[in-house]
């Protein structure tokens, strides 16, 4: 893996380093978890980026070079080695994984799981052993035997509307599983979904989507960061775009905070251009790597 943005202003050359070594690129090598997991930190809860908004929400979704989300159905096909490395790397840092009823029944979702890797580095940050899942559903159509629902090591959460299927959310509850209520209709309002989880401790966010879910996020500005993996395949089809949602009358536009490459796959991470306050990079990182 090599870090092709933000690169550091080559070393001052000295005598003894040859204009070869100045002039060398980034280095070409796996990454650890502790890097990995240093290079996407969430931002303190103090700093100026956080100001005025009640969490942090990322997401994480990787699209074909034709701008494909999935191919018949599933995003795995459009994945490799790295992309999950920085999958679970992600999901080692949230308090909650959100993510829509839809996407849960197409990817088959389950618990996450505890990583040993991730276990000091999340007591030190106050969490549990893993992130808790949040599903989004307006009509919550869910099976609440399955194992997402029954075997957690955080409870699942349900984010509804308050005018959600009384018998729906009974039977949730009746199932052991918190039901939350992000809105005044029958779905959410994608604005105050942060804000409900906070309300439980869950202010480090990632969404996985699916398209129109993150589509919704991004619509009503509650998309603070873009994680997004560029894989080097083709998948034509008429697949979704990453996002799927109602149109807004102008372009938001995202700043480029970092890409990192391996094997012809491009990892980028955006946010919000509005937010002028700079992330910094950290320390271990700025040097090329």
């Amino acid at each position: 893996m090599r870090r092709l943005f933000p690169l550091p202003a080559p070393p001052a050359p000295t005598p003894d380093t040859a204009p070869a070594d100045a002039a060398a690129g980034p280095v070409d090598r796996q990454w650890t978890v502790d890097e990995l997991a240093e290079a996407y930190a969430y931002p303190a809860a103090d700093h100026p980026l956080r100001a005025g908004r009640p969490g942090w929400l990322r997401a994480n979704m990787v699209s074909s070079l034709d701008g494909a989300a999935h191919h018949e159905g599933r995003s795995q096909p459009l994945s490799g080695q790295a992309d999950m490395r920085i999958f679970g790397v992600l999901r080692g840092l949230a308090d909650a994984v959100v993510v829509g009823a839809q996407t849960v029944r197409q990817e088959g979702y389950r618990p996450a799981r505890a990583r040993e890797v991730f276990a000091a580095r999340r007591a030190a940050a106050g969490q549990g052993p893993a992130p808790a899942i949040a599903v989004v559903s307006a009509g919550l159509a869910l099976d609440f035997t399955l194992p997402l629902f029954t075997e957690p090591l955080a409870p699942t959460l349900v984010l509804t509307g308050a005018g959600a299927p009384a018998d729906r959310v009974a039977a949730a509850r009746a199932a052991g599983v918190e039901v939350l209520f992000a809105g005044e209709g029958t779905g959410i309002d994608p604005a105050r979904v942060a804000g409900a989880l906070a309300g439980r401790g869950h202010t480090r966010l990632l969404t996985e989507g699916g398209p129109r879910l993150l589509g919704q996020f991004a619509a009503a500005g509650a998309l603070d960061e873009m994680c997004l993996s560029l894989a080097p395949v083709v998948a034509v089809g008429d697949a979704q775009r990453i996002m799927n949602g109602p149109a807004v009358p102008v372009p938001e536009r995202f700043a480029l905070a970092s890409v990192l490459e391996e094997e012809g796959f491009l990892f980028t991470r955006y946010r919000r251009a509005c937010q002028t306050a700079e992330l910094p990079v950290p320390l271990s990182f700025r040097w090329a790597h």
